[in-house]
């Protein structure tokens, strides 16, 4: 469907709020800029910038972009015959290769990250969205195993998968708080994935079973 006029005006308005909140974070900290300032900075009203995001923390971490259900939906996303922790892994290394900015893989993103470090609400919301993750796979997991409402192995396995992805996203930071370019990050971090892969058991990578469920439907993926 074709994007409408009154949808492009919203976007770049939403787009040029997140720009303008972000130069004036990363240029003062996150603590000392206000909301009357970013709209000030946005030229727009203060209950504009509230239209587009609820909160101040969603000015760095909006909810489509910093989402509980990245995870989860990868999983429900994955090829037919991929299991749900093979799935993240190459998704995870389509991303590196891509330089996606769902990793921080782009030029800049140093000045955004050492803010984001120096903010204790921000590091609260992703240390938060982070256990979401994990508990939304979860969910998905035990669905698509037709596990028991007390089995703890979707739970575990969603762990480790979830414990994947913070590394590399921890990998990332480090070396981008280190100063290193993206492009360099990104030729580093598939040898620590291999790392990561090789001490996952056959377990976990082949969760729940060589004949992995569709998610919901009760087959199985051929």
């Amino acid at each position: 469907m074709t994007e409408g006029l009154r949808e492009r005006k919203k976007r770049a308005t939403r787009q040029r709020i997140a720009e303008a909140a972000t130069e004036l974070f990363v240029a003062r900290g996150f603590a000392e800029v206000t909301i009357a300032e970013v709209a000030e900075a946005a030229e727009v009203s203060v209950n504009t910038v509230y239209n587009y995001f609820e909160s101040k923390e969603d000015l760095v971490l909006p909810p489509d972009r910093a989402s509980a259900g990245r995870l989860a939906d990868i999983v429900r996303e994955r090829p037919a015959g991929t299991s749900p922790a093979r799935a993240v892994l190459a998704r995870l290394r389509a991303e590196i290769r891509a330089r996606d900015r769902a990793l921080g893989l782009t030029e800049g993103f140093g000045r955004v990250f050492g803010m984001m470090r120096a903010a204790p609400t921000l590091l609260a919301r992703l240390e938060d969205l982070g256990e979401r993750m994990t508990a939304e796979l979860a969910g998905v997991l035990a669905e698509e195993a037709g596990a028991a409402p007390d089995d703890p192995l979707p739970r575990l396995v969603a762990a480790q998968i979830g414990w994947c992805h913070e590394q590399v996203l921890g990998e990332i930071g480090r070396r981008t708080a280190a100063g290193e370019d993206p492009g360099t990050i990104a030729a580093a971090v598939p040898a620590l994935l291999d790392v990561i892969e090789g001490l996952l058991g056959e377990r976990v990578l082949d969760y729940p079973g060589e004949a992995f469920r569709a998610p919901g439907d009760g087959t199985t993926r051929s």
